[in-house]
């Protein structure tokens, strides 16, 4: 079992308040992740949640039992830090094992779970070897390893996979994905890659400055985000804004357009601008238009290689049905 719940949880550092009252619930087997920019307080909510710090007021409860003081290795919880945390000088085996030796584990219980974990993980053919001969990848699966193995209520990953690099990201995404499917176990994940939020994710909770601005599925917050700044978060490359004269024809104070859904024309559409950057990423041309007179720079989303180029003239027309309507607090209109 691995329900979480916090009620009324804040967090302050002397007289600097960080994480404002916050409720939540992670429900028992949910993949959950916390997302948002750099400082909006998602690693200290998962060292809150882990004992790495202690809340100023509020209540953690873990499967129906309040957990607020309880010491980090009574909570049946394993985290997975950016930094991998292994023991250069210990095997694979060892490093794996070590939680268990500290914990005065039966020799052949813990051979058993290294074992397992090490199968789940591809990793059999590592044991004895030293994290010096891994690669990044190698060694995360190490450190993921190292929490299976205590059979924990939920898993806690914070950017774990922040040091590796763009083609070890999506497989070690994909393989922690699998890992979840596999184990039904709670897992809390933490990222500012919104990419990984909405690949990974049974549902998001999005966070700016303490406060949680949305929670939902990755589908629910990109098809309907409750307010400008989820929208302009969530979606890669991220949602046009757009306020003045155009937004007031739909009643909004400020409308979004994504870039895939701008009809594009070199003839005729509602908007005129100007190609700026085009970036070719084989099935997709993402072209950068400016000079729309809707102030900021619109981007869209062509298929294929198209012939867009620097300089070029270009019409745009949103698609009606899939224009989002905010008011003047930034909030969804219906």
């Amino acid at each position: 079992m691995g329900r979480i719940q916090l009620n009324d949880v804040t967090k302050s550092f002397g007289d600097t308040q960080v994480i404002p009252p916050l409720n939540l619930t992670i429900e028992d087997g949910e993949f959950t992740v916390f997302v948002g920019p750099s400082g909006c307080g998602k690693s200290t909510l998962l060292r809150l949640i882990a004992g790495l710090e202690d809340i100023t007021s509020g209540a953690i409860e873990i499967d129906g039992t309040d957990a607020t003081s309880t010491p980090p290795a009574k909570r049946g919880l394993a985290m997975v830090f950016q930094s991998y945390a292994l023991y250069p000088h210990m095997s694979v085996r060892k490093n794996i094992a070590f939680p268990l030796r500290m914990a005065k584990m039966d020799a052949a219980e813990i051979t058993r779970r290294v074992e397992g974990a090490a199968s789940v993980l591809n990793l059999t053919d590592y044991l004895d070897r030293r994290p010096g001969q891994l690669s990044g990848g190698q060694r995360q699966r190490v450190a993921i390893g190292r929490a299976i193995v205590r059979e924990p209520a939920a898993f806690l990953f914070d950017e774990p996979l922040s040091n590796l690099d763009a083609a070890l990201r999506v497989g070690m995404r994909l393989e922690i994905s699998e890992l979840h499917k596999r184990l039904a176990t709670t897992m809390i994940y933490v990222t500012h890659d919104q990419v990984e939020a909405m690949t990974m994710a049974d549902k998001i909770v999005v966070l700016r400055a303490g406060h949680i601005e949305q929670v939902g599925s990755p589908l629910e917050l990109y098809r309907a985000p409750r307010n400008t700044f989820v929208a302009g978060f969530i979606g890669s490359p991220k949602m046009n804004l757009i306020e003045g004269p155009e937004a007031a024809k739909h009643d909004a104070h400020t409308i979004g357009i994504r870039p895939e859904h701008c009809d594009i024309s070199k003839t005729e559409g509602i908007w005129k601008g100007t190609v700026g950057v085009s970036e070719h990423l084989g099935s997709d041309t993402f072209c950068h238009v400016h000079d729309t007179g809707l102030g900021d720079m619109i981007t869209v989303r062509a298929q294929g290689d198209v012939a867009f180029k620097h300089g070029d003239d270009i019409y745009l027309t949103p698609q009606p049905d899939q224009i989002h309507r905010f008011g003047a607090d930034g909030l969804r209109i219906a």
